[in-house]
């Protein structure tokens, strides 16, 4: 991994092709809330797969915490829609067969000389691509648990979401005075919001 990879850090903003062969930057799929980012080997893969499945049970957690996810591999089009469907998954996910990510990081996975793919990885995302955890799942047990990134998402809503204790004298007094700007969702419509959460990103 570059040196530079680490938490704090601002995760590179790759833009790459999704499994609707549509390309996607990293920080318009972003956007305002915090982000868990996937990378993997591929369909082929038994951790990736068994991974994606605890992540399709949980995305129903962060679709009412407002948290983005994303996977990306090193599949085509074809097979990056066969594992989606295959796990049932909900979100983007990105493939990269140029291995763009892979050489930029550094992450490519020397041991394995048959398939050239990247070390698999799990990135948790603060607003604006920083880097708040990074897992290394080259073993399975190396991948976080969903009580994990429950923690960590638990820590960046609380740096983040202003009316994530409202209950204080002065979050009381902003609501009162009509102040709504640290309420979510933060000065956007709610029609946003629900766009954003459908996948309809390019309006904003």
């Amino acid at each position: 991994m570059r040196e530079d990879i680490k938490p704090g850090a601002i995760f590179p903003d790759f833009e790459l092709p999704d499994h609707t062969n549509t390309k996607r930057k990293l920080s318009l799929l972003q956007g305002e809330d915090p982000m868990v980012l996937m990378l993997g080997r591929g369909i082929y893969c038994p951790k990736d797969r068994n991974q994606l499945h605890q992540l399709v049970k949980f995305s129903a957690q962060c679709d009412v915490g407002f948290t983005r996810m994303v996977t990306i591999n090193c599949d085509d089009l074809r097979l990056i829609n066969d594992l989606r469907l295959g796990v049932g998954a909900h979100w983007p996910f990105l493939y990269d067969q140029e291995k763009i990510i892979m050489n930029d990081l550094g992450i490519h996975e020397y041991t394995d000389t048959l398939n050239h793919v990247m070390i698999p990885h799990t990135f948790v995302l603060e607003p604006g691509l920083k880097i708040h955890k990074i897992y290394n799942g080259y073993w399975y047990w190396g991948r976080p648990s969903t009580a994990e990134l429950h923690q960590d998402l638990r820590a960046i809503s609380m740096k983040y979401r202003p009316d994530f204790k409202i209950d204080t004298p002065e979050m009381r007094a902003k609501w009162e005075s009509g102040d709504r700007k640290d309420f979510y969702p933060y000065g956007k419509t709610w029609e946003q919001v629900f766009i954003r959460m459908a996948g309809e990103v390019e309006k904003f």
